[in-house]
């Protein structure tokens, strides 16, 4: 994908100048035919408005050449293919022209849905245009559109196919479609394979599908009759038969994880029962956690070998990881989370008092999205007890073969624990694994590894380990310039910079080295739109503590200060003073039925009809929940408030959407008591039309929280400002510098 994306950014820059032209001669458009144009029109308008401002130019990238090159792709090379419509003389009849006119709307729309959804690259315009008009060549001709679909991605194939679905090789189109999805998605393909049950490749993709998503092989085997699970149970592949096996037993789903084994005859099911039981009797919770703590150690051990062997399901719906995560959080990690107010550390550490070290080193790295503090500080502790009276973390990590060793040195770093643990070995030993953890983060082929030795160094205190860190990076930064290894350069070098900004001392302008916008201070004139309007949108869930945030929510607005305007769905909160804002807060209506859901997707269409462009997001919920505040947020938030627990931990997620953002998060639990004196102190920052200065607000509530109670001070200190988001200053920097 990154190929396809370099080689497209490529061409763009290079047909800059070549698609910048004037628009074509006026073409008269026949009475009949005005109103197709018209239709073209407006749905090129509503793409131009998609960044929030008419002005014939769409900004998807920091690059301003390919911004244009787009621009003129999608609204002039576009308008000229209305135009070609016009004057072809292979389409004389009215119907057909009307025809091929709203397949270019439907293209265009396409683009802008497909943008906004996430679901289609921006960056293939010329692709989707180009292919467009081969595709309408060879649809004038009444031949097959095959050959310029099997050419272009799956996106832009997929948009095209559906375009032109009365062409002659519809039907080969969509096979070609299928396969480039499957190979995209191996996953997914039991569940697109259906009319293709028949064709000659059909037994090698469920096959393919087997290694991926054994548990989807699985589901659809229990329909036996059916076309699909007719094609799976004629398969005599060893995987797939080992899953029908399994299928035999009850609780089928627990021996997922140990599908590798069981195909290779390390482990039979009889040896698995003995912990997974007969459905709901006999299941042994600490047994089976157990043996998921010993295969993972196993798996790892191989995929960290140099054959790099990758065991069946690992990874994906039901496989190893998920299992192991799944059962470490509700067996451990939620109970002792749930007694967090229970003073007796015997009562509220019960659950987790049969585990061993290596056990509970998998349920801390396993549970790092959900675990608070308080759990995590006592399970570490208890961790080291249970390693002898001259406890060596050195020993605990070949152990368990440095699985995730990065993961658990940020916790241990996020939660000051780090310190404890290095002293728990040699000087030396704790000096070659600083070194390890910052080695080879420009290998892993994601930035997973870099951002959490980012959000590690971010929390470390010890400014001899931070030193070392950061000679480390810079000795890695050398040998990959010794080396030209572009991408250790830039991973280093960033990390370098970041590392070397975080100094209080610091005099480097963090800006103007990584092209990143400032993250120390944001400007109300940043926030505002064109009609100097600062829009915010706050999502709100229909669960009990969602309907209990909203009504503290609504009360923070003095009447002196704002309208408060209740709708059905949404109330919208506008400034009487100041600085103009406006702040739409969708009501949590019951989430049992999906009304919250229904309200949020009104709020959207309504901002977007109205042009309405949120620059603040807030997100008020569990962070289950977050998820679908990021697929209804906008693409250019400015600042993005996580009141939910744990938000720290999606920070990556939230880039994805909004690189720009500025975040805070917390590590903890979200409090309403906390986020609320937040959002007041921004609100009447910007009603005054001040400035964000993000270390002056931190400052200022830091005092305000100084007198209130132990827990509220405790829950204060894991929130986290902007400015301390050093994995996320490393992901904007990294995708500036890599669009």
């Amino acid at each position: 994908m990154y190929d396809t994306i370099r080689k497209t950014l490529l061409v763009l820059l290079q047909a800059c100048s070549l698609y910048a032209f004037a628009g074509a001669d006026t073409v008269v458009v026949p009475l009949q035919r005005q109103l197709f144009h018209e239709r073209i029109d407006a749905e090129l308008s509503a793409l131009d408005k998609t960044d929030g401002k008419l002005d014939q130019f769409i900004k998807v990238t920091a690059n301003e050449e390919i911004n244009q090159a787009l621009s003129d792709i999608m609204f002039h090379r576009t308008r000229n293919l209305a135009d070609s419509v016009e004057l072809n003389p292979l389409i004389p009849r009215n119907n057909e022209k009307v025809r091929y006119l709203s397949y270019i709307e439907k293209m265009i729309a396409a683009y802008r849905v497909g943008w906004i959804s996430k679901e289609f690259n921006p960056l293939f315009a010329q692709m989707l245009v180009t292919g467009f008009e081969k595709a309408m060549k060879d649809n004038i001709n009444g031949t097959s559109i095959a050959e310029v679909i099997a050419d272009l991605p799956y996106e832009t194939g997929n948009i095209l196919t559906t375009i032109f679905s009365d062409n002659p090789g519809y039907k080969e189109c969509k096979k070609i479609l299928f396969l480039k999805y499957s190979s995209i998605h191996p996953d997914r393909i039991i569940d697109n394979i259906k009319p293709y049950c028949n064709e000659p490749f059909a037994d090698s993709l469920v096959t393919v599908c087997s290694r991926y998503n054994p548990t989807a092989v699985y589901n659809a085997a229990q329909a036996s009759e059916t076309p699909v699970g007719k094609l799976i149970r004629r398969n005599n592949n060893k995987v797939i038969k080992t899953i029908l096996a399994i299928s035999e037993s009850e609780g089928a789903l627990l021996y997922f994880p140990f599908l590798d084994d069981l195909v290779s005859g390390k482990i039979t099911i009889q040896d698995i029962k003995k912990y997974a039981g007969n459905g709901e009797n006999g299941y042994d919770s600490v047994g089976y956690f157990k043996l998921l703590v010993r295969t993972e150690m196993e798996y790892f051990r191989r995929m960290a070998s140099p054959q790099k062997d990758t065991p069946i399901a690992f990874l994906g719906a039901n496989g190893l990881r998920e299992m192991l995560k799944q059962k470490a959080l509700k067996h451990f990690i939620t109970p002792i989370n749930e007694l967090h107010a229970q003073p007796n550390l015997a009562v509220r550490m019960k659950a987790i008092e049969p585990l061993s070290p290596a056990d509970l080193y998998y349920m801390l790295v396993m549970g790092e999205t959900e675990i608070y503090t308080s759990s995590y500080k006592h399970s570490f502790e208890r961790m080291m007890q249970r390693m002898g009276a001259n406890p060596r973390g050195d020993s605990l990590l070949l152990h368990v073969y440095f699985d995730q060793f990065r993961k658990f040195i940020k916790m241990a770093a996020n939660f000051n624990k780090l310190d404890d643990f290095l002293k728990t070995m040699p000087l030396s030993k704790s000096s070659v694994l600083m070194q390890a953890f910052v080695a080879n983060l420009d290998k892993t082929g994601n930035l997973e590894d870099a951002v959490d030795v980012a959000d590690a160094y971010s929390s470390i205190n010890n400014k001899k380990l931070l030193k070392t860190i950061l000679c480390h990076v810079t000795d890695n930064e050398i040998a990959a310039i010794s080396n030209n290894n572009d991408h250790g350069k830039m991973v280093y070098g960033l990390l370098k910079i970041i590392f070397r900004s975080a100094d209080s001392s610091s005099t480097i302008d963090l800006a103007k080295e990584t092209g990143i916008p400032p993250i120390f201070k944001i400007e109300t004139k940043d926030l505002a739109d064109d009609s100097n309007r600062i829009i915010q949108q706050v999502f709100f869930y229909g669960d009990q503590d969602g309907q209990d945030y909203f009504k503290s929510f609504m009360s923070s607005f003095s009447p002196l200060n704002w309208n408060v305007y209740m709708k059905p769905e949404w109330a919208e909160i506008r400034s009487l003073r100041g600085q103009k804002i406006l702040i739409y807060a969708n009501r949590p209506l019951d989430s049992d039925t999906n009304l919250d859901d229904t309200a949020q997707l009104h709020l959207f269409q309504y901002l977007l009809n109205n042009d309405l462009h949120p620059s603040i997001v807030i997100h008020r919920g569990h962070s289950y929940w977050l998820p679908h505040t990021l697929q209804m947020m906008p693409d250019d938030v400015k600042i993005v408030i996580l009141g939910s627990c744990g938000g720290y931990n999606d920070l990556k997620h939230v880039l994805e959407f909004s690189p720009d953002a500025h975040i805070i998060s917390t590590k903890e639990i979200g409090k309403g008591d906390i986020n609320k004196p937040i959002i007041n102190y921004i609100n009447q920052a910007l009603l005054a039309g001040k400035p964000l200065v993000w270390k002056t607000m931190w400052a200022t509530l830091t005092k305000q929280f100084a007198t209130a109670d132990a827990e509220t001070r405790q829950s204060w200190e894991d929130y986290i400002p902007p400015y301390r988001n050093l994995g996320a200053l490393f992901i904007k920097a990294y995708n500036k510098k890599n669009p």
